[in-house]
């Protein structure tokens, strides 16, 4: 999947012009980084189109440790939207992720998160 089909998907999942779902992709992929380890970022980057990968490059080595509510909180900060698109927002890039990676690494993703995760 390329970065452009990535960004189609995720506007028509979270119901945005394509110009916002790539603010909330770059979002969300910040917010990611921030919550998994630096080999796990890593290892999602190696199979995600460039554009969509740089921003899993983590600052520290160390995951951060918060939810959901926190982790939307922190996207709809960084794409400047309300948290009802930013929820809706990360959800369609989850979807998309699921997707666009292996089976096996997008598990090894959401087996970082905690468990309400799994409901988005």
């Amino acid at each position: 999947m390329d970065h452009d089909e990535f960004i189609r998907l995720v506007a028509q999942r979270a119901d945005v012009p394509e110009d916002e779902a790539a603010r909330l992709t770059r979002a969300t992929m910040l917010t990611l980084a921030e919550r998994i380890t630096a080999g796990e970022a890593e290892d999602l980057a190696e199979v995600l189109p460039p554009e969509v990968a740089p921003p899993l490059m983590p600052p520290v080595d160390v995951a951060q440790k918060f939810g959901l509510d926190e982790f939307v909180r922190r996207v709809s900060e960084r794409a400047n939207v309300d948290e009802t698109v930013a929820r809706r927002g990360v959800r369609a890039v989850f979807m998309t992720l699921h997707d666009a990676v292996p089976g096996k690494e997008f598990q090894d993703v959401m087996d970082q998160l905690p468990n309400e995760f799994q409901d988005i």
